[in-house]
């Protein structure tokens, strides 16, 4: 089984909370907070990692972090992999949106008013949509932890349960 640890941070401005566009593999979009896979083996922190991909995909530096606020573990035993996720939330951050992913994957980013966050996440997978959701609607800042079990075997034909 691969394991992936991922970081995603929330950003949040006066415009809104920050929000990245993603071509993946098989060209479809969609969005999510800024982040990525933390390569933790080669000794880099979850935080130095969200750091670091939050300004490769936006332009945006994040000085400090607060969390993570919520964690999701996800399990696709049929596609052989598992995913742990850090959610941070920024405390401190500055500069200017720009685009420029050294990984492609990242094609959009915007600050984005909290009530049209839901319709800007409606294609993302519900391990990143409920979770967001519902920190948008609560702001905590105790950690809560979201687990799902994702069934099949390839990418288009999904079951994803919430346990």
């Amino acid at each position: 089984m691969r394991a992936w640890v991922v970081a995603g941070g929330l950003v949040e401005g006066p415009e809104g909370l920050l929000l990245v566009q993603n071509r993946r593999r098989d060209g479809s979009l969609d969005w999510s907070p800024p982040g990525g896979v933390i390569e933790v083996g080669d000794g880099e922190s979850v935080r130095a990692g969200l750091t670091r991909e939050v300004e490769e995909e936006t332009g945006i530096r994040v000085s400090e972090w607060a969390g993570p606020v919520y964690e999701v573990e996800a399990v696709a035993e049929g596609m052989g992999w598992t995913m742990r996720v850090e959610v941070h939330r920024a405390v401190a951050f500055e500069g200017e949106l720009r685009i420029d992913d050294p990984d492609g994957i990242v094609v959009d980013a915007r600050f984005v008013q909290t009530g049209e966050c839901a319709g800007r996440l409606a294609d993302c997978h519900p391990w990143v949509r409920e979770p967001l959701g519902a920190w948008l609607d609560e702001r905590w800042d105790e950690r809560r932890s979201y687990r799902y079990r994702v069934d099949g075997a390839d990418r288009h034909n999904l079951s994803v349960v919430r346990l």
